[in-house]
């Protein structure tokens, strides 16, 4: 996520995507009390898959969710946009080459989050006004046609190259979870299919830490994830008090393990297997 002065806001953010309305927030976290569920014992055999997702932020929390799901022989899928983080530098700069570098190595699925983490503000059918969050034209609208709007999000692919000798795999993630028929389509005929996540599978992270506590985050996220849900969550924001990764990725992971999930990339959703098999 961009700094409070070059980025959308996080409620707006969080408003803004579809498939999770700000006014149902109140009525599901309002049932979280208390802290998670006792652990279960972990059943022999896989009761459901869960597709862990990562978009990039400050990445105060990059190296935290690295050595987690090394620890936990987990393979998840990353978002990538150049964004600014806590170490003053951008998170395609070369000196996060051996970061993703590493990644790519454990075999984690990874994506495109437009370069300037471009948020989507009208659909105008001929360009769509966007909101940079970085880069030359931050904080400001620009129009982008169907051509360069796919070109920001290809740009991701090429600084990946750069920085690893990989190319991204075939998909892509809206800032903001903000998209419209015209962006879609635009994605598509550049070859990248669009990734949302489940309405469980907002981890919160984006709000207020005093009005959403990261324990009933939490067990709202133990509580209602099912089977073939996609979970999102950042690599540090910057406008949260009380960061969720320390406090609850370990939690989510151990307390969904112990209820018999499993986890995979994307590559191995029903939904994207297509869009990876067909890719070149």
């Amino acid at each position: 996520m961009a700094p409070p002065t070059a980025r959308v806001s996080a409620d707006i953010r969080t408003r803004t995507q579809p498939s999770h309305p700000t006014a149902r927030w109140g009525v599901l976290l309002a049932l979280a009390v208390g802290t998670a569920a006792p652990a279960l014992a972990a059943p022999a055999a896989c009761q459901g898959t869960i597709y862990l997702t990562f978009d990039t932020g400050s990445q105060s929390q990059a190296e935290l969710i690295a050595e987690t799901l090394k620890r936990h022989h987990i393979k998840a899928t990353f978002f990538l946009a150049n964004e600014k983080t806590v170490r003053g530098d951008y998170s395609l700069d070369p000196s996060w080459s051996a970061y993703w570098k590493a990644r790519v190595a454990e075999g984690h699925a990874i994506g495109s989050h437009t370069f300037d983490h471009d948020v989507l503000v009208k659909d105008g059918g001929t360009g769509f006004k966007v909101k940079p969050g970085f880069g030359a034209s931050a904080g400001k609208l620009r129009t982008l046609t169907p051509h360069e709007y796919c070109e920001e999000i290809k740009r991701v692919d090429r600084r990946f190259v750069e920085l690893t000798g990989q190319h991204l795999d075939p998909i892509w993630r809206a800032p903001a979870g903000r998209t419209s028929p015209g962006t879609l389509a635009a994605a598509k005929a550049c070859g990248y299919a669009h990734v949302g996540w489940a309405p469980a599978g907002f981890s919160g992270d984006e709000l207020s830490s005093t009005a959403y506590p990261n324990a009933v985050l939490l067990q709202k996220s133990l509580r209602d994830l099912r089977d073939g849900d996609i979970f999102v969550a950042h690599m540090g924001i910057w406008s949260r008090k009380e960061p969720w990764a320390p406090a609850n990725l370990e939690p989510l992971i151990s307390g969904l393990e112990r209820k018999g999930f499993c986890f995979a990339t994307l590559r191995e959703h029903p939904d994207y297997k297509t869009s990876f098999t067909s890719h070149h």
